[in-house]
């Protein structure tokens, strides 16, 4: 069955908005009374039947719901966008199917890109939600300056490259309060300044390894190191 998301629902009706709806009537040709699948983001996986296939507002009733629960352990990236939207769409793409929790593009001293396109990369997340037949949609933040990430969140890891400092290695990650956080910073790394302010916060450094890591492979070894460590303990 052809699978959709919407949040949209009254009771035992969702109504897909219009971007949805057209992809179903105009692009596949569903019929009323044929089924699919919704999501909503929040665990629900609805199945449901077309009532009114309206190109603009698709009608759906709902026919059965099984929810899932949200994993133990939530992982929320503060990420630096890459020069590269494409590069920076891959990372999400992939990180919402191994089950990332929340997503903050950073803007850092030393970011290349210093705008994003919020309406499209919440595009590239649905998508990827629906793709891969996760149930929960990641959170994803507006571009968020490092100072004001950090006073918001007190506690987590920095990955950073920086020689003479201390730094852990990604098995030594552990949650606070179930929420695992790390930051990943741009192509030529956080400023000491940055590394400095996070660790006097409350951060611990982390490091990925010999290897000098693109930004969007960085933040995808975080997401796979934590799925296979939920998924070894489920």
């Amino acid at each position: 069955m052809n699978i959709f998301y919407s949040t949209a629902r009254q009771q035992d009706h969702v109504l897909l908005d219009e971007n949805e709806s057209g992809h179903a009537v105009r692009v596949l040709r569903m019929p009323v009374g044929e089924k699919a699948i919704l999501f909503d983001g929040k665990g629900n996986i609805h199945t449901a039947v077309i009532e009114d296939n309206h190109p603009k507002r698709c009608l759906l009733r709902i026919t059965g719901t099984e929810f899932h629960p949200a994993k133990a352990i939530q992982l929320h990236i503060g990420i630096a966008p890459t020069k590269m939207n494409e590069r920076m769409e891959w990372f999400l793409e992939k990180a919402t199917e191994l089950g990332i929790s929340r997503i903050t593009p950073l803007l850092c001293s030393r970011s290349e890109r210093k705008v994003i396109n919020e309406d499209r990369f919440s595009k590239v997340v649905v998508a990827a939600m629906k793709q891969s037949m996760n149930p929960w949609l990641p959170v994803l933040d507006p571009m968020t300056s490092f100072s004001e990430f950090i006073s918001q969140h007190q506690s987590g890891y920095i990955a950073h490259c920086i020689s003479g400092l201390e730094r852990n290695g990604i098995s030594s990650i552990r949650p606070d309060h179930n929420i695992i956080r790390v930051l990943i910073g741009p192509e030529g790394d956080f400023t000491p300044e940055e590394v400095d302010l996070a660790l006097k916060t409350g951060y611990l450094g982390l490091s990925l390894g010999e290897s000098r890591l693109r930004t969007e492979t960085a933040g995808l070894m975080i997401c796979a190191a934590v799925r296979l460590t939920q998924d070894s303990k489920s």
